[in-house]
Parts: C-alpha cells; sequence; structure tokens
C-alpha cells in the first residue's frame, strides 16, 4: 500500500471518528451547548483539557522552534507548562464556585457592568481569534503535506471539518472529541520519538535519549547527543545549541507572557465551567498537566534529535566533506521527503553555484565567510525550511514505518482541529451568550441563542481561515502573540476579581482595555497592521523593536499596565459595593471557614 492511501485512512478513520462522536454528543440545550451539563469526570476533563491546550503550537511547531534555536525557546515550554500551575492554583476553583457558562459572564456580574463584560467579550475575541490563525496556519500545514495538496487547499478542507463537528456538537461533542484527539495526538507524537530515540540511542525513552550517547562524527567512540550536535551547528556557523544568546529580558518577559497568558486563555478557563464540582475543577487542571507532560517531555528530544538527522543527510560525509548532491536527493530513497514536502512550497533549494551540491550552513555568520569563500559556496543553498513542518517530517526524515507517518498525519491534524474548536467555541459563546442574550436581546429563547451561537462560529471559522491563508509567523509565534493579548487583557481582570475587593467597575474596564490597547498596538507596529505583511514600523528583533522588547513578550508589560491602570482608577472612584464584596467573599471562602478566617 503506498503512502498517500496509508496516510487517506489514518486521517479519514480519525476524522471519522470525531464527527461520529459529535452527532451522538450532540448539543440539546444551551447547558450542554456552553459547559456540557457541567457532567464531566475530572480525568476526562482533564484529558479534554490537554488536547484543547496542546494546539498546532505544541505539536507541529514547537519542536521544530526548539530544533533551529535550541535552549532559547525552552522558554514556550516553560512558560506553557507553569501556567498552568497557576491557573490550577489561582482561577481555575474559584471560577467554577462562581457557576457562570463564560469568562465575561464572571466578569460582567463580578465588575457590576455590562461595560465590563463587553469588553471582556472583545478581548476574548481579539485573543481567540490571533489563536486560531495559528491552528489554522497548522491544519494547512498538515494538510497540503499528507494529501498532497497546497497549503491554501488544505487549509480550506480542515475548516470544513472543523465547522462538521464543532458547530453542531458545542461543548459536550467538542469534549468527548477532544478526548478521542487526545489518544491520537499522543501515540502520534510519541510512537515516532521512541523510534528515533531507538535509533540514535538504544535508549526507548526519548527524553532519556536526550542526554544519553551517539556515534561520534567519523564513527570513533560515542559522545553524548547534546554534545555531538552543538559540534555540528557551531561547524556551520550556527549559535551553540545548548548556550543562551537571548538577552535575559525578552527572554524573561516571555516566558512571563506565556505563563499569565496561559491562565487567561477564555477557551482553556471554559473547560473548568463542564465539572460538577469546585473540587473536581481543581483535580481536572492536575490530570491535564499529567497529560500534557507526556508531550512536552518529549519535545525537547523531539527538537535535538530531528536537527541532528537532518545535519546529517545534508551533509552525509560530515561536515568536514562534501554536502549532499542534487543528484542524491533525485534519486535517492532516504531523501524522498524533501522532494515530497517541496511540492508544499514549504522546502526548497537551490544549486547558486553550480557544483551540484546543496551546501546547508549559515551564510549570515562571519565566521563562515572565509570557508566559504574558500570553497566557492554562493549562500546557504536549503533555501526554505518551514519549522513548522518538522514534526510531521520527522518520520519521513527518520525513514520510519509508512504507518507512523499516517499516524503522525492523523495526530497533527487532531492537535490542530480539538484547538480550534475549543477557541470557537469560545468565541461563539461570547457572541451568542455574552453579546447577543446579555446585551443586546435578553429576551431571547434558548433555540435562538443556540442557533446564533452557531452561526457566530461560522463566521469564525471563516475569518480565522482567511487569516490563516497569511499569519504573522509560524504557528507557535503566533499563539504566542495571543498569549500576550489574554495576558495583558483578561488574566489580570479574573485576578484582580477574584482577590482584590477594591477593584471596581472602572477601574476593571480602564484597565482591560489600557492593557490591551497597548499590546495590539505593539503588537501591529511589530507584524503589520491587523497582521497585513509590509505595513509594519518596527522590526521584530530585540534590536529593532521599539522599546528593545519583541512582541511575544511585550504581553507582560500590557499585563502590568492593566494592573496599575486598574488598581489607580479604582482608587481614585467609587468604593465597590457591600454586596459585590460580599460576592468576592464567597467565592473565596469555603462556607463555614468564616471563624478560621476571622480568627
Amino acid at each position: 500500500m503506498d503512502q498517500f492511501t496509508l496516510n487517506l485512512l489514518f486521517v479519514g478513520a480519525s476524522f471519522a471518528l470525531y464527527i461520529g462522536i459529535a452527532v451522538w454528543a450532540r448539543a440539546g440545550s444551551t447547558s450542554e451547548f456552553y459547559a456540557a451539563g457541567r457532567g464531566v469526570h475530572p480525568v476526562t476533563n482533564g484529558m479534554a483539557t490537554a488536547a484543547d491546550w496542546m494546539s498546532a503550537a505544541s505539536f507541529i511547531s514547537m519542536a521544530g522552534l526548539i530544533a533551529f534555536t535550541g535552549y532559547d525557546n525552552s522558554s514556550f515550554l516553560m512558560g506553557w507548562t507553569g501556567g498552568y500551575v497557576l491557573l490550577a492554583l489561582l482561577l481555575a476553583p474559584y471560577l467554577r464556585k462562581f457557576g457562570k457558562f463564560t469568562v465575561s459572564e464572571f466578569i460582567g456580574d463580578r465588575f457590576y457592568s455590562p461595560t465590563a463584560r463587553l469588553v471582556a467579550v472583545i478581548c476574548l475575541i481579539v485573543a481567540s481569534v490571533t489563536y486560531v490563525i495559528g491552528q489554522m496556519t497548522g491544519v494547512g500545514v498538515a494538510f497540503g503535506r499528507f494529501l498532497e495538496i497546497s497549503n491554501t487547499a488544505g487549509l480550506l478542507i480542515g475548516a470544513c471539518v472543523v465547522f462538521a463537528y464543532a458547530v453542531f456538537g458545542g461543548m459536550k461533542g467538542v469534549t468527548y472529541t477532544q478526548v478521542a484527539q487526545y489518544c491520537v495526538l499522543i501515540l502520534a507524537y510519541t510512537i515516532p520519538a521512541v523510534f528515533i530515540s531507538l535509533q540514535l540511542t538504544g535508549t526507548p525513552i526519548p527524553a532519556l535519549g536526550l542526554f544519553s550517547s551517539v556515534e561520534a562524527s567519523g564513527g570513533e567512540g560515542s559522545v553524548y547527543l547534546l554534545t555531538k550536535l552543538d559540534e555540528i551547528v557551531t561547524d556551520l556557523g550556527f549559535a551553540s545549541y545548548t548556550e543562551a544568546h537571548k538577552d535575559n529580558l525578552n527572554m524573561v518577559l516571555f516566558t512571563l507572557s506565556l505563563m499569565i497568558g496561559t491562565a487567561g486563555l477564555p477557551h482553556v478557563i471554559m473547560r473548568f465551567f463542564t465539572v460538577p464540582k469546585v473540587s473536581d475543577a481543581r483535580w481536572s487542571a492536575g490530570w491535564t498537566l499529567v497529560f500534557i507532560a507526556l508531550l512536552y517531555l518529549t519535545a525537547p528530544a523531539v527538537g535535538a534529535m530531528a536537527r541532528l538527522n537532518i545535519t546529517d543527510l545534508m551533509w552525509p560525509n560530515g561536515t568536514s566533506g562534501e554536502a549532499v548532491s542534487v543528484e542524491q536527493i533525485e534519486t535517492q530513497d532516504e531523501y524522498a521527503w524533501m522532494l515530497t514536502w517541496q511540492k508544499t512550497g514549504l522546502l526548497d533549494w537551490e544549486d547558486k553555484n553550480g557544483d551540484g551540491k546543496i551546501q546547508y550552513y549559515n551564510d549570515k555568520s562571519e565566521a563562515m565567510a572565509a570557508t566559504a569563500a574558500a570553497n566557492g559556496w554562493e549562500g546557504n543553498e536549503l533555501t526554505k525550511f518551514n519549522r513548522d513542518i518538522l514534526v510531521l517530517a520527522n518520520p519521513e526524515i527518520a525513514n520510519l514505518p509508512g504507518w507512523v507517518i499516517g499516524l503522525v498525519a492523523a495526530g497533527g491534524l487532531a492537535a490542530a482541529l480539538s484547538t480550534a474548536a475549543g477557541l470557537l467555541l469560545a468565541i461563539s459563546s461570547a457572541v451568542s451568550h455574552d453579546l447577543l442574550k446579555g446585551q443586546l436581546t435578553p429576551n431571547m429563547s434558548e433555540k435562538a441563542e443556540l442557533m446564533s451561537a452557531r452561526g457566530a462560529m461560522a463566521i469564525a471559522i471563516a475569518v480565522a481561515t482567511y487569516l490563516g491563508l497569511n499569519p504573522p509567523g509560524f504557528a507557535a509565534q503566533t499563539v504566542a502573540l495571543a498569549f500576550g493579548l489574554a495576558a495583558a487583557s483578561i488574566f489580570p481582570a479574573l485576578m484582580m476579581g477574584i482577590f482584590s475587593k477594591r477593584v471596581n467597575n472602572v477601574g476593571a474596564v480602564a484597565g482591560m482595555l489600557s492593557g490591551l490597547i497597548f499590546t495590539l498596538i505593539y503588537i501591529f507596529l511589530h507584524k503589520g497592521w491587523f497582521f497585513v505583511a509590509g505595513t509594519n514600523s518596527f522590526p521584530d528583533t530585540v534590536d529593532g523593536s521599539l522599546f528593545g522588547i519583541q512582541s511575544t513578550a511585550i504581553g507582560a508589560i500590557g499585563a502590568i499596565i492593566n494592573f496599575a491602570v486598574a488598581y489607580g482608577v479604582s482608587l481614585a472612584t467609587a468604593d465597590t459595593p457591600q454586596e459585590i464584596k460580599d460576592l468576592v467573599e464567597s467565592v473565596r471562602v469555603p462556607a463555614g471557614a468564616g471563624a478560621a478566617v476571622d480568627h
């Protein structure tokens, strides 16, 4: 059976499963559409939340960014994992105790203001739409490769599949679909990693294989995998893999932005409204961390091993020998993956100096200039290698069996589609429940509310698909922008709403608007207005950025501005009403614990 047929079987079977679950668990009421009837078991919810969380950025893009940058991009792992600790300890149980359907509803009631609820809806939509662009980018990459069609056609097909099961199933359908998607994506991520770790190190656990020994260059003796990788990449003029190179300020701010952005993402927080009890919300967060750890402990090994395999393929005779020839790429089976990915437009090469070889090196490195001149090289000839393809191409690069490649196809699509569905549900809930039902037409019937929710989701899919055709960066980079927006707007409002009785409605609105507007304008100045290429005023680099802070790290500054403005305005205006103070107290303090707290 050829590879294309295998891919179709795996992807087709997984899609049939998802759509079948959505039909079986179709939402028949607003409670089921928004919160799955509040009857989801903590372990089930933890698995669904992990799938909701491990998006195209985690599955498809993160390992690619780590592979080509190394230590500096470990901040993705630290920020995203740390955010769940904040969520489990500081937000999830209190929001579940409040008993509402959406984040915006909590903010509107806590800050006793329809304006606050409206601003929260705007913040939620801006962050969620930015996030879903990254997911649609991943959908296009995965479909494009495994159905051997263009990236654009792949994205359009993926949008139709999301529409089919997310629009009809609601939170109930999405929850059980995401459980199936988690099983698919974790198997698809770890099985190839186990194969590759065994190939390179003889160790079946990739996280341990990362620190194991491999055959040294030249075949004499052994050396630690990371030591060998450092030697190879530095020989080719790239930065050392295991050393830090970014400035500490951007790294700290970026990690912090990812952490508090995680704790403020509405589509993740919504999952904690689906469990029966408050204690279940904490258990759900704990189980989510367990399920996430299975992938996140594997990702650094996937990145490092893939980088080593790619370099070995491009320099089969070692970095001091001859580069791979054009003839080898076109005729040898181990390079067939390059020809396949070239069709997607995400991988390309060019024999610039006409020597029949494809030299892969860092042509921007001053240290390589003399070597390149002496050898007659005229620049890096691996002209395009989109980092989002690395995990999907990894089984092919390592020459693994066809069924593993098919499984990875299904896993990559599961990761992107599961998060896209959660985000679209958050957007539709904000529009139908918070904007239409909560603000404009409060007498709307339940049937009309369900119809408007599904209509809003369809529009959101169309917008996300359009923007996904020209994303502002790789999937993980686009997602990082969404985290910054959530960090700057939603997270501070939730924290102050739960832990401060003094912050009032005027302060909350002023804080959210200040954080959102500052962060959004800063991102547009560096990424282009409304992400339109070529309209940016500053390059998104440390040296060229407006304040020396990259757009992916600015969310932490936006959050500080949000907190400062909210407290400043609250102190200068009327105090919070007593009934709201009592409400905050009831959310934070368990019933019957008054004596202990007073003491």
